[in-house]
């Protein structure tokens, strides 16, 4: 049997999400766990077009059965009109084979995001975002309040996943959003970890 893995399963337009699932993947090895960074190509609103099946850069894309055979997940996206980004709700939209096998059925799960603005819609989009995950039968967790930069974050960090904001500037990742995100990946590891045994 393979090693049990967390994946960090995430799309992004601008790097500040990829950054994000970079300290999530981190704080997933912290707690002793292997870190499966995958992302999942753009779509496009020309039916002709295609990607290659290896990206140019930066993580694989995701498979099904990266999905199938993770002991948690870690899900990420950019705030699209208070949702997720359409590249990654095409891919969920394509996992109802996962969903009548229960292959996640009680895997611990988590979501983080990136808006421009501080009411960009981040906490509706990680809200919306745990959806598709209740429904393949996941457990949900966030970010609990002892983790003290909870509590004064004055950019990113909720109480439902970790995130990011940008602003007109573009701003980069800060230590505390960062923090957190470390933290949302070891707790997910943690919980993984528990629940295999």
């Amino acid at each position: 049997m393979s090693q049990a893995y967390v994946l960090v399963l995430y799309y992004s337009r601008h790097g500040a999400t990829e950054k994000l699932a970079q300290y999530i993947a981190r704080g997933v090895e912290q707690a002793g766990l292997e870190a499966r960074l995958r992302t999942v190509p753009a779509v496009s609103a020309d039916c002709e077009a295609t990607a290659d099946d290896i990206p140019e850069s930066g993580p694989l894309y995701a498979s099904e059965d990266d999905l199938r055979h993770c002991a948690g997940l870690v899900m990420g996206s950019p705030t699209r009109f208070g949702n997720m980004a359409a590249p990654l709700k095409y891919f969920l939209d394509g996992t109802s084979g996962l969903w009548m096998s229960g292959a996640l059925i009680g895997k611990p799960a988590a979501v983080f995001t990136s808006s421009a603005s501080l009411h960009g819609g981040q906490e509706s989009t990680l809200l919306t975002m745990m959806m598709p995950l209740l429904h393949h039968g996941m457990l949900i967790t966030g970010i609990p309040y002892s983790e003290a930069a909870l509590s004064t974050t004055q950019t990113g960090g909720t109480p439902y996943g970790a995130s990011h904001v940008a602003g007109q500037s573009n701003r980069a990742v800060d230590d505390t959003e960062l923090d957190l995100a470390v933290a949302l990946g070891k707790r997910v590891a943690t919980l993984s970890k528990k629940l295999q045994n």
